[in-house]
């Protein structure tokens, strides 16, 4: 596993630098398992020139990207930042030796036995939350009964839900994380997906770039427009619901790799 740091110092921007592009997931190139209309083709216009950043706790990098691939829309694995991913390192990182209750998916689970997490049931010093769809009465009560007796709290995003199929909403880590606050009172919790830096940072570090040499491409204002407006990134918002078409987005990545100015191009964009 990577343990390379995950912080990046921005280096000073020139007047040509190129412009990268940070991409949100859900809602901006897919709904559930099916891929927007326009975002094959916004893919390979950004080409070498993006990252995909998704607080995205259920998958592992490749697993993602295979559903992807599957679903129509060709991503390496190594162009994909995940919150929950991102969530692992960090335990692994910033506790190390801690022993950890994971409230999360199959795949979150083998990326912490990769990371060497120290997995438990009881007695935990930190209690990692994802999204898990197995969530349940007993696995409240475990989680709100370790953080009462001074577990750490650690959420792998702040997201209520995400924009599923259909026009119906699937319920996030978030919906979950509240449950666990309502219960335990936890004096902090430490998030890591947007709209928090982690993953910005480490996309502007994967990129080789500066926040003000990227442009963030999201739906939502609260995690991708806030959380790269934290960071000086300069921000992109499409449409919600299923009539978001990633088509508009192509010819207009074509202009800001021009003319930076064209961050007002559409009326359905909004820009930092």
């Amino acid at each position: 596993m990577d343990r390379r740091p995950i912080h990046t110092r921005p280096r000073p921007e020139t007047p040509h630098a190129k412009l990268s592009f940070v991409v949100d997931l859900d809602g901006t190139l897919v709904h559930g398992r099916t891929v927007i209309p326009g975002a094959a083709d916004l893919i390979r216009q950004i080409d070498d020139r993006f990252v995909i950043v998704s607080n995205n706790s259920t998958h592992s990098a490749c697993g993602l990207a295979t559903e992807l691939a599957a679903a129509g829309l060709e991503i390496p694995d190594s162009r994909i930042i995940l919150a929950g991913v991102m969530a692992v390192q960090r335990v692994a990182l910033d506790y190390p030796g801690a022993r950890v209750l994971l409230i999360g998916s199959p795949a979150l689970r083998r990326e912490a036995d990769r990371a060497g997490l120290i997995l438990v049931q009881d007695g935990a010093d930190v209690v990692l939350l994802g999204r898990d769809e197995a969530f349940s009465y007993d696995k409240l009560a475990l989680a709100a009964n370790e953080i009462r007796r001074g577990a750490t709290l650690v959420a792998c995003n702040p997201d209520r839900y995400h924009p599923g199929a259909n026009g119906l909403l699937v319920p996030e880590t978030g919906a979950l994380l509240q449950a666990i606050i309502a219960c335990a009172s936890p004096p902090n919790v430490r998030v890591i997906g947007k709209p928090q830096p982690d993953l910005f940072q480490e996309a502007v570090r994967r990129l080789n770039s500066t926040p003000a040499a990227c442009v963030m491409i999201g739906d939502n204002p609260e995690t991708d427009a806030a959380g790269a407006a934290r960071l000086g990134m300069p921000h992109l918002l499409v449409g919600s619901g299923t009539e978001c078409d990633a088509s508009d987005l192509v010819d207009l990545t074509q202009r800001l790799s021009r003319d930076r100015k064209s961050l007002t191009a559409f009326p359905r964009l909004a820009s930092a």
